[in-house]
């Protein structure tokens, strides 16, 4: 049988990115996380973690901690139906694109929340990758862009997000007063969320341009806009989250035609009622 207090310090190492923050989550000493580690180690006869170049999971790790995520899920069943095993408030892991936290998931997700007691632990990811944290077993359930389901697990399409490449009249006078054109591209600078962030080369790509161009760097969708509403750079911005900027004329669109982003809910098919009553709640709403 596995000693599922190992399992909590392996989960908690990810999760904290340390031995020494874990041990601070655990209320235990980094040296008894380190021995927790070892001891797991030592009954599977291998390695879970790797130390260098950066502190992951060794494929059996990962195994475990797909294990540890379905098994906390299906406690929170087992506490609901019997409340004397109620050992905390159960938290929820789940990996999500920062343009769906900043705009559409708080209003989505509160009053469930509040309703079922659970706390939630967000990991911000670009929606191309997030889907390599539930793959790893570092979250519960993610949601991102690829409709491609994982082993195991299930794939629901929730809603979309429409993008369009804002920036403020001014700038667009200065980098696009004759158009839309190669040369423009080639000068004006961008605004990009991460290495990950595909969007402003697709409305390139549709513009029919594929050659290099200037950007800055931003992973932050509060101040992707703030840059923008700056006369810094030009960017993809859901038109959702900068309505009132249109409204009041301080941002425009280079573009009239939106780039829809589909957004999936992935998560473990044997997860429990909790992650089921999640993924109805927002098959409830409009994500557009």
């Amino acid at each position: 049988m596995l000693d599922y207090k190992l399992l909590e310090a392996l989960a908690t190492v990810i999760e904290c990115d340390g031995f020494e923050r874990a041990g601070n989550t655990l209320g235990l000493s980094q040296s008894a996380v380190s021995q927790r580690i070892k001891a797991l180690e030592i009954r599977l006869g291998q390695p879970v973690l790797v130390r260098t170049p950066a502190l992951g999971t060794t494929p059996a790790g990962q195994r475990l901690l797909n294990h540890y995520q379905q098994v906390r899920l299906l406690e929170c069943d087992l506490t609901s139906a019997l409340p004397t095993l109620e050992s905390g408030t159960p938290r929820l892991r789940i990996a999500i694109n920062a343009d769906s936290l900043a705009t559409w998931w708080a209003h989505a997700v509160g009053e469930f929340c509040i309703h079922e007691g659970i706390l939630l632990d967000l990991v911000i990811e670009d929606q191309a990758v997030g889907l390599k944290r539930l793959r790893e077993g570092d979250v519960a359930a993610c949601l991102c862009a690829s409709d491609q389901p994982i082993a195991g697990a299930r794939c629901i399409k929730v809603g979309s997000m429409a993008y369009l490449p804002y920036a403020t009249p001014a700038y667009i006078a200065r980098h696009f007063g004759n158009g839309l054109s190669d040369q423009a591209f080639q000068h004006a600078p961008a605004i990009v969320y991460g290495p990950h962030d595909q969007l402003q080369h697709q409305f390139l790509e549709r513009c029919g341009y594929r050659g290099p161009f200037p950007y800055h760097l931003c992973p932050s969708s509060e101040g992707f806009v703030r840059l923008a509403l700056n006369g810094i750079g030009y960017g993809m911005m859901p038109c959702c989250q900068v309505e009132p900027h249109i409204a009041a004329g301080q941002l425009t669109s280079l573009s009239p035609e939106p780039l829809s982003v589909p957004l999936y809910w992935h998560f473990w098919r044997h997860s429990g009622s909790l992650i089921t009553r999640l993924t109805q709640r927002l098959q409830q709403v409009a994500i557009t």
